[in-house]
């Protein structure tokens, strides 16, 4: 009766590290299907310049799309981009419509229970612009007044965290509405990238816009399912060597006119 109880207990164990096994390689799955498909389908914004638009003959530019196409390249497989909006990027990759994502991706602790992050990329400024008439220095400053912000988006998640409850918060589904919507004036601030507010205040000088505050110093980093170890991995090899290389800070200074420089891991 004792051997076999014990042979028993003993296939149990055995039953329960062959489906342990079986369940850690099916986490690990990404990379193979990428190398076995000849092809990555990474999401990248195309509403972001300049980390990701279209240009006159709507071909995706930036530097997230000269990012995505690296990656690629170093993988040694086709490119296929999937532009994607703040608020679907993360279902995207979940429901695996895209194997990566590299869209100007925040890390933040949410994110992180629902997605894996690689070493960053690429620095990222967000801050709250308005019209040089207006005295806005902080959070407070923001009680009785309307703001733009894109729903979902890491400006959108900074802003609900500081704006006091009389603030106006007026959430738009992608880049360009939000912009428009300010510059239309439907709103009296706008939260947004230094980036994307330094391009908006170039073209339209006349509105009078300025920098106010800043929300959050936020790099980017390339977002993957969970538990996928084995592509992180390789990504982050991929990264190391840009980073080495001054590739990292070569694409930064093309679109960002200044260098990537110290970058988390």
């Amino acid at each position: 009766m004792m051997t076999i109880t014990k042979r028993r207990f003993s296939l149990g164990i055995a039953a329960l590290a062959l489906f342990a096994s079986a369940c850690g390689a099916q986490a690990q799955t990404a990379l193979d299907d990428i190398q076995k498909a000849k092809q990555i389908r990474i999401a990248i914004p195309t509403d972001f310049a300049p980390y990701g638009f279209v240009d006159a003959d709507l071909h995706p530019q930036g530097l997230d799309i000269d990012m995505a196409n690296y990656v690629g390249a170093k993988l040694g497989v086709k490119v296929v981009l999937v532009p994607v909006t703040s608020a679907n990027r993360i279902p995207y990759l979940q429901t695996k419509k895209v194997d990566i994502v590299i869209s100007t991706l925040g890390k933040n602790p949410d994110r992180e229970k629902a997605i894996d992050f690689t070493a960053a990329y690429s620095p990222f400024f967000i801050g709250v612009f308005g019209p040089k008439t207006m005295a806005v220095k902080a959070g407070a400053d923001l009680a009785g007044k309307s703001i733009a912000v894109t729903r979902g988006s890491m400006d959108d998640m900074e802003l609900t965290k500081i704006a006091p409850a009389t603030t106006g918060l007026r959430r738009f589904e992608d880049n360009n509405t939000t912009i428009s919507a300010y510059m239309a004036g439907q709103t009296q601030l706008v939260a947004t990238s230094v980036q994307v507010a330094d391009v908006m205040m170039k073209k339209s000088p006349q509105m009078g816009t300025e920098f106010k505050f800043v929300l959050k110093v936020s790099p980017n980093f390339i977002g993957l399912a969970k538990n996928e170890d084995k592509l992180r991995s390789r990504l982050n090899e991929i990264l190391m060597e840009a980073k080495k290389s001054g590739e990292l800070d070569k694409m930064s200074q093309k679109w960002l006119s200044r260098p990537a420089g110290d970058l988390p891991e």
